[in-house]
């Protein structure tokens, strides 16, 4: 199962992936260090293109900006959490290419989203692995985004 956490680069899409991949045993696949692991820091649509392909391969979190419709096509997850937190990111080239998602399983909103300490007890009573994740995917944090 692949679960792509999205969202302009500053909206919070690492801090929520490292979160769940430590708590469920799950690998965190994060875009930045798949560039450089890839020697890709090509922000064109190749290089785009080429890093979504990366992420395709892969399973469990990702965090990724996928930034456009066809890379999400490319990444093929199977659930999506948007963090829609921040209206503009710090790369101007990003928020022109940035293309709101139509669908998203989770589309968590600035005013909607809580601290860490409050994610963290939410993960008290959820038990690691991919079971583990998609339970509490559909239930605590459920309705912490609500």
């Amino acid at each position: 199962m692949k679960i792509l956490i999205m969202g302009l680069p500053g909206s919070g899409k690492t801090t929520l992936a490292k979160e769940l991949a430590y708590h469920f045993h799950l690998p965190h696949h994060n875009a930045d260090v798949v560039r450089e692991k890839e020697n890709n820091w090509d922000f064109d649509s190749g290089g785009r293109t080429l890093q979504a392909l990366y992420m395709h391969k892969q399973w469990g979190i990702l965090d990724f900006v996928c930034p456009t419709l066809r890379h999400r096509n490319i990444c093929a997850p199977d659930m999506v959490i948007w963090m829609d937190t921040i209206k503009k990111g710090r790369f101007e080239d990003t928020n022109k290419l940035f293309q709101k998602p139509v669908k998203t399983e989770y589309n968590i909103r600035v005013k909607k989203w809580i601290d860490k300490n409050r994610l963290l007890s939410s993960l008290e009573d959820s038990n690691p692995g991919m079971k583990g994740i998609q339970s509490y995917l559909n239930g605590p944090f459920k309705k912490l985004v609500k």
